[in-house]
């Protein structure tokens, strides 16, 4: 750490004189005194320092009365105070007040030291969480996405050119990437920002309805349609239409979905009458599309018309200098929304959340840091306020040291198993825990288990 200048006052010169020599003679601590209150003030007027080292008795201007003053003209400079056994209560008064530590009389060097450590310790952590919340608010947030990584200014890179455009956009990532918050961001940063936009998530309803959702449809066209009822793409006439999860569209939707694309005009179920639209089209998946169509289960056609402008998201584990920002992100979101004074992150907590791989990528850091807030009865979060699951889940694996050795397929593989044992096989308590729809976790037991 750097040289800290301290200030000590204390109206004795024997208790002066002696920790100045004591404090000097220890290194790394650079030492002026002052007899009285107001020429720490004065001093604290013409220098810089980084530490008050006072005493709570003085005649004139008190340790408490100095504490004040201090906080008013620098509250960066840090303020211990020395006290006499029996003011241990005014002591912690003052700590209530701004003061960042006390001491009792006969003051013993080694234990100060300490004291000062673990100050200095705090103040600079203190700096560093501001300095992270400053550049949250400033060039790292893109419409609520977060990222200082070059992999995420590329991304917002693309944001910026495609947005004005009318071109198909198809956003690749994993779940919990933030596919909707980038196309929120195009949508908001378009010439069609005062028109809709219309999220929908093809994989969350029961495949045969997503046509009906989607296109609408006539009274009687199936049983159960009881009126008429307009689908998306209406809903959506001049805005956006956000459809996540693309790739779990039946073959019949898929050809319906490729003539809406061609011929702009969409035709509800049931009804011989086509409508004209006005829809711009922002696709998501977390599956590899090309792969499907050779597979023969996604039209290449289709492929084609959607994959106009490819946007890739990184995974969390591939942006981690993004892990910070967005830490921090959530914490000022939680803390406000929760009602409670929660500022920072200790530097274990911080440590902690950095060497987790975030298999649930952006959402499960959000859960994570939600959760914690709740958690946590002191003022900044600790590893004990986290989830379990980032100490002891999938880490397990990383201990093994067989994590380098595994394909992300297979590390994810093993954690929706994970999650599959700990709720007794329960797939929808499973999709909670995951934030996915349940049928990714039927398709993800049928793909393993398909006998």
């Amino acid at each position: 750490m750097e040289t800290l200048k301290i200030l000590v006052v204390d109206d004795e010169a024997p208790v002066r004189e002696m920790l100045r020599k004591g404090l000097s003679q220890m290194g790394g601590f650079s030492v002026e005194v002052a007899q009285s209150g107001s020429e720490a003030i004065e001093k604290i007027e013409n220098e810089v320092f980084d530490l008050v080292l006072t005493d709570m008795k003085m005649p004139g201007m008190d340790g408490l009365e100095l504490l004040k003053t201090i906080k008013g003209m620098r509250p960066d400079i840090m303020v211990i105070l020395m006290t006499a056994y029996g003011s241990i209560e005014t002591a912690v008064e003052a700590m209530r007040m701004g003061a960042t530590d006390y001491v009792t009389k006969p003051i013993d060097l080694n234990e100060l030291c300490i004291h000062i450590s673990k100050a200095q310790k705090e103040h600079l952590l203190l700096r560093e969480n501001l300095l992270l919340r400053m550049e949250v608010k400033k060039k790292f947030e893109f419409r609520n996405i977060i990222g200082k990584s070059r992999k995420m200014q590329e991304v917002f890179s693309l944001i910026e050119k495609v947005a004005p455009s009318t071109s198909t956009v198809m956003i690749y990532g994993a779940s919990g990437t933030g596919k909707e918050l980038v196309a929120k961001a195009i949508h908001y940063n378009s010439p069609r920002a005062d028109k809709p936009f219309v999220p929908f998530n093809c994989g969350a309803i029961p495949e045969t309805l997503v046509e009906s959702e989607l296109f609408g449809h006539t009274r009687g066209a199936f049983t159960g349609a009881t009126q008429a009822k307009r689908g998306l793409f209406e809903a959506a006439n001049g805005g956006t239409l956000f459809l996540d999860e693309i790739s779990t569209i039946l073959p019949s939707v898929q050809v319906k979905l490729l003539r809406v694309l061609q011929e702009k005009e969409v035709m509800r179920v049931g009804d011989t009458q086509r409508i004209k639209i006005d829809v711009r089209m922002i696709v998501a998946t977390n599956e590899d599309l090309e792969t499907n169509v050779r597979r023969g289960t996604f039209r290449e056609d289709l492929f084609y018309r959607l994959h106009v402008f490819p946007i890739f998201l990184p995974p969390l584990k591939d942006r981690k200098e993004d892990i910070p920002l967005l830490a921090y992100h959530f914490l000022q979101h939680y803390a406000k929304e929760n009602q409670k004074q929660i500022n920072e992150i200790s530097k274990e907590a911080m440590e902690l959340l950095l060497d987790y791989h975030w298999p649930g990528n952006v959402r499960e850091l959000e859960n994570s840091i939600e959760r914690a807030v709740v958690m946590a009865d002191q003022d900044y979060l600790t590893p004990k306020d986290f989830p379990r699951n980032l100490k002891e889940g999938v880490s397990h694996l990383i201990r093994r040291g067989t994590i380098e050795h595994k394909s992300l397929d297979e590390v994810r593989d093993e954690y929706i198993k994970e999650i599959l044992s700990q709720t007794g096989g329960n797939r929808r308590a499973a999709a909670e825990i995951l934030k996915v729809s349940p049928r990714t976790i039927y398709r993800f037991i049928k793909k393993t288990n398909p006998s």
